[in-house]
């Protein structure tokens, strides 16, 4: 590389003392574009539709386990009778002292903030939760 000295002239040997700041501005440009798209996807947050499982579902749940349900609009509803969230823990105890434990079926419009709720509960209270899916319609295969 030529570099002019301070007489004017080129020479060979002496090291460039400036740093070329281009690159680096182009990556920053291209980090602010990605962590604004990224931004406004985590504020808004996505649509998730959770889909069927091919879990095999029995039919015949055992009566001394209650069943909750969880409605599409966060309504809870335990053994066909509407509850609120603080019944749940209650009603298990008493049903199965030895192995409290609940089946919850999610409606799959259900908002989640109120399934962790429901799950934090029964967690906290002591009750093992098996949740109940939704079986497939259709071969996934073809």
């Amino acid at each position: 590389m030529a570099f002019t000295n301070k007489h004017g002239q080129f020479d060979d040997e002496e090291p460039l003392c400036e740093i070329n700041v281009t690159p680096f501005v182009d990556v920053v440009l291209v980090l602010l574009i990605i962590f604004m798209i990224t931004a406004a996807v985590v504020e808004f947050g996505l649509r998730v539709d959770v889909p069927p499982t091919k879990a095999r579902v029995t039919e015949q749940v055992d009566p001394k386990y209650q069943t909750l349900e969880i409605a599409d609009d966060g309504r809870l509803v335990l053994n066909g009778e509407e509850v609120n969230i603080y019944a749940i823990v209650p009603a298990a105890k008493a049903a199965n002292p030895d192995k409290p434990a609940v089946y919850i079926r999610i409606h799959k419009s259900a908002p989640w903030g109120d399934v962790a709720q429901v799950m934090a509960e029964c967690r906290a209270g002591g009750v093992e939760i098996n949740l109940i899916p939704r079986p497939l319609t259709r071969n996934p295969r073809g």
